[in-house]
């Protein structure tokens, strides 16, 4: 008589083994997610002594930026120094080409060093905002390496980095970090004996990315090399930790390109969260792509990226071995790229902007396929699929589906539901902020619990087992995702795919084991095929279970190997990139649900087998399982509700602006952070008390595009939660700075057409020793030297300056309607008696922690040394605050 396979193993025994697949799988995935190599400390292999990248080296070139000369902010004395120490470097490296040529008679090689400077304007849209920059005397420093010939340089590849940092960071890995892999990576192709670049390598160290991609708009637009640019590399680095992350290409040929890599790291679900505009993040490819017209790679560095524009990007908190990552990629692509088996010559032709093709990293293998390939093999899965099901003959499948959905419904209404009670209940949002598997940790318990519950209609006494065709029915949902996805062009079509595979081979084999147990069976005992088990697993009451219905252990294997593979990696990435940064979108951002989304999803695929087996032993082995995942899932809400959100190594961002009001002379500290974790509310009220004038309390104020006070972050100033701090009054202060040397609005060339009912003028800022200023006003705009593409209408401009250190005075000449459109015809800020202008900048020399080592003792540095101090005391450092000495008005004109 036959054994039935349901009952050979218990569910203890089951569970185990099972067990050492859906921890071992995940935590292999991850090892070989997240390995990086050995760094280099010489410059040369000390076997074959040929040259290659050094992580020592770079990491010299990101310290010595980051740390000796330190925050690169645009307009500042620290980054003119940086730009002047840069270019020395590029001029090493073009003496060292020459000495190379010298020594290989005959070797086609030259380098040619520029330092670009000039000045413009763009467009800069971002989070559904029109916003306009303006940039003076900016600098970049490029490198060109070719053969010398003209056919060499007329198709380029370009690769870019940029010098600059932003506002409250030193900026090693963001991006020192990258600036110094270009160099090292140039130095190894010039050293290494009878290279010869068949196609220009152009190397771009731009100097303003952060000021909104001045630098390389004004590569773009202005430099004599751009127009053979072909293609483009773009480094960045949001991260200080794990491997390079490719989260955007464009064509087929660099995805092409980027198969050579050594340690490739993307996939095709990068590339479209990062192209669907989820992110609310750019780079410099933005640029490249709208001026250019060019193709490229878009990669960054994204580990622990807590440290991201904070003071806390440092050489020290780099992780070993990412450089070298970086760097061994780096090169690969630029020999590639440069060499004769290039396809940067049919780049010029064209390329399809929207790449259809599938590429994806699994543990050692970097698949490539097209997405007609794709149209193929998914498609013809799901009609194996279809016939598996009828050799199979697996009944009530529709009834399967069922269960799937319902369990894919639960995981993701009872995450959301947790993530509810945490926010709205217990009063514990970001509670799992501090590591970017804490989700996994709260919301793995809620994504089982719900998947389980959703099983209970589907099992019961009396009912026949649902464990094949829940199996079968997911093998048909996702091979049918795959393929209807992928007919949309939907390249993310791929994950069904992967997860149908494992669930195709594992029925595959369930089926040849069930037929010869069925063929066994109709030979020799009758009575066993047609035998009802009505235990659930122990020898309880359970569910109907005919022979042949249950499934091979080995099914179970076969079927989780993908899901815990892929599905994990997936998981893995998307958390690394999401979990810091959305934490840190604003107060009344739904980030705990966008992260409760995220794992309930991708967590109900990486164990999608839960379903069935949760109908394995019968109703109440389905009961215990749900039991333990709710006691499970209230140890860890538990747990989470005594986390803090913040510590020293994941911090809390707090923006701070002194601002001193030109006209009024009143000074107020502006407090603002950028996410819904209890306790900004409560440090406010202290700081208040601390330094504000006695007896009045903070102000809540409204952020909006009219909030001149935050205009220095505009647009992204949306994000936070500002207060208002009254300081107490200092007469002296304001009186210190000469008339000469006062931030002004003035208009110039000057002129009214009341016939035509305009007005031209030239808008005149003065701002000696003021970075970063921005002015706002309200107008029709006809005609200006911004763009040929004024809104067509009256509205709110505003206009962002980045100027080179020195450099005070910018302009922006207009043309508008005439008079001013009165108040109560729409506009609260407009003027009856001219054009009302809101300015405000950053006082160079009054930034905290930036200008720490060269305070000049005024009284805004003296509070925001005592407010630092007191800040790291009553938060326990879980707060990095970056403190900005600001001044503004409004001036009619």
């Amino acid at each position: 008589m036959e054994v039935n396979r349901s009952t050979e193993w218990g569910p203890a025994r089951t569970l185990l083994v099972l067990a050492l697949v859906l921890l071992g799988a995940p935590l292999y995935t991850l090892y070989h997610q997240f390995l990086l190599p050995t760094p280099n400390v010489h410059p040369y292999d000390p076997t074959t002594s040929l040259p290659h990248p050094s992580e020592s080296t770079i990491l010299f070139y990101a310290k010595y930026l980051s740390e000796d000369i330190g925050y690169r902010t645009v307009g500042t004395r620290q980054h003119a120094q940086a730009d002047a120490w840069w270019y020395d470097k590029v001029q090493e490296i073009g003496q060292l080409c020459r000495r190379v040529v010298e020594k290989e008679p005959g070797r086609k090689l030259e380098c040619n060093v520029w330092r670009q400077q000039g000045s413009g304007s763009h467009r800069f849209d971002i989070m559904s905002t029109r916003l306009y920059k303006t940039y003076v005397d900016i600098s970049n420093i490029i490198l060109r390496i070719s053969d010398g010939t003209e056919h060499s340089k007329s198709d380029a590849v370009l690769i870019n980095a940029h010098l600059d940092s932003t506002l409250p960071s030193p900026g090693a890995a963001d991006d020192a970090l990258a600036v110094g892999v270009m160099l090292e990576c140039a130095r190894t192709l010039i050293e290494t004996p009878g290279w010869e670049p068949t196609h220009a390598i152009i190397f771009l160290f731009n100097n303003a990315e952060e000021s909104l991609q001045d630098g390389s708009h004004l590569y773009a637009t202005q430099h004599e090399t751009a127009p053979t640019v072909r293609a483009v590399l773009n480094l960045e680095a949001a991260g200080t930790t794990g491997p390079e992350l490719l989260f955007q290409a464009t064509s087929e040929q660099m995805i092409e390109a980027y198969s050579y890599v050594p340690r490739p790291y993307g996939t095709i679900f990068a590339n479209e969260i990062f192209s669907s505009g989820i992110l609310l993040s750019d780079t410099d490819f933005r640029q490249f792509e709208q001026y250019l017209n060019v193709t490229g790679l878009d990669m960054a560095v994204v580990g622990n990226s807590y440290m991201y524009h904070m003071r806390g990007d440092l050489v020290e908190n780099i992780e070993p071995g990412v450089a070298q990552h970086m760097a061994d990629n780096t090169l690969a692509l630029l020999r590639y790229l440069s060499s004769s088996d290039s396809t940067i010559p049919s780049l010029a032709k064209g390329f399809d902007a929207r790449p259809r093709t599938v590429f994806l990293i699994s543990l050692h293998w970097f698949f490539v396929y097209s997405f007609a390939t794709a149209k193929v093999m998914y498609v013809m899965l799901f009609i194996a699929s279809l016939a598996l099901w009828r050799i199979a003959r697996v009944q009530k499948v529709g009834a399967g589906f069922g269960a799937v959905l319902a369990a894919t419904a639960g995981a993701i209404l009872t995450a959301n539901l947790v993530a509810f009670l945490m926010k709205y209940v217990l009063k514990r949002p970001l509670s799992w902020f501090k590591a970017e598997y804490h989700p996994v940790v709260l919301y793995a318990p809620a994504v089982i619990s719900g998947m389980l519950i959703a099983q209970i209609p589907f099992s019961g006494p009396g009912k026949p087992s649902m464990e094949r065709p829940i199996f079968m029915a997911l093998l048909l949902f996702q091979s049918f995702l795959a393929a209807f996805g992928q007919v949309l062009n939907i390249g993310s079509s791929a994950a069904p795919f992967l997860g149908a595979v494992g669930f195709f081979a594992a029925m595959c084999v369930d089926t040849a084991l069930a037929l010869r147990t069925r063929s066994s069976s109709f030979n020799g005992d009758k009575f066993s095929a047609n035998h009802v088990h009505n235990s659930g697993g122990n020898g309880q009451p359970g569910q109907v279970r005919t022979s042949g219905q249950e499934l091979s252990l080995w099914s179970y294997v076969i079927a989780m190997l993908i899901p815990l593979t892929a599905g994990v990696q997936m998981l893995a990435t998307t958390l690394v990139v999401f979990v810091p940064l959305t934490g840190r979108i604003g107060r009344d951002a739904p980030a705990e649900f966008i992260i409760a989304s995220i794992v309930s999803i991708l967590g109900a695929f990486c164990v999608s087998f839960i379903p069935a087996l949760a109908h394995r032993f019968g109703p109440r082995f389905l009961r215990q399982m749900l039991w333990m995942s709710i006691l499970s899932l209230g140890l860890t809400m538990a747990f989470f509700c005594a986390q803090d959100s913040f510590d020293r190594m994941h911090q809390r961002r707090l923006f701070v602006v002194h601002k001193e009001n030109m006209m009024t002379r009143d000074q107020h500290l502006h407090i603002a952070a950028a996410d819904g974790a209890p306790g900004f509310d409560t440090l406010v009220h202290a700081m208040a008390e601390k330094f504000g004038v006695e007896g009045i309390p903070p102000t809540r104020v409204i952020m909006d595009a009219y909030n001149g006070d935050w205009d220095i972050l505009y647009p992204f100033s949306t994000f936070l939660s500002p207060y208002k701090i009254d300081l107490p009054f200092d007469p002296t202060y304001m009186s210190l700075v000469p008339v000469e040397q006062q931030f002004t609005v003035t208009a110039i060339n000057d002129s009214v057409d009341e016939i035509a009912g305009t007005r031209r003028l030239t808008l005149k800022i003065d701002h000696p020793g003021i970075i970063w200023t921005v002015i706002a006003f309200d107008a029709y705009v006809l005609q200006w030297t911004l763009d040929n593409d004024p809104p067509d209408k009256f509205a709110r401009h505003h206009i962002r300056e980045a100027s080179f250190y020195g450099t005070d005075t910018w302009h922006v000449s207009m043309l508008i309607k005439y008079p001013t459109l009165a108040p109560s015809e729409g506009m609260t800020n407009a003027s009856t008696q001219g054009l009302k202008v809101n300015f405000i900048g950053i006082q160079e020399n009054q930034m905290w922690p930036a200008k720490k080592s060269e305070a000049d003792g005024s009284p805004v540095m003296k509070l925001f040394q005592e407010l630092d101090v007191w800040l790291d005391e009553m938060t326990g450092g879980s707060v990095d605050a970056a403190l900005l000495g600001c001044v503004g008005g409004e001036t009619v004109i």
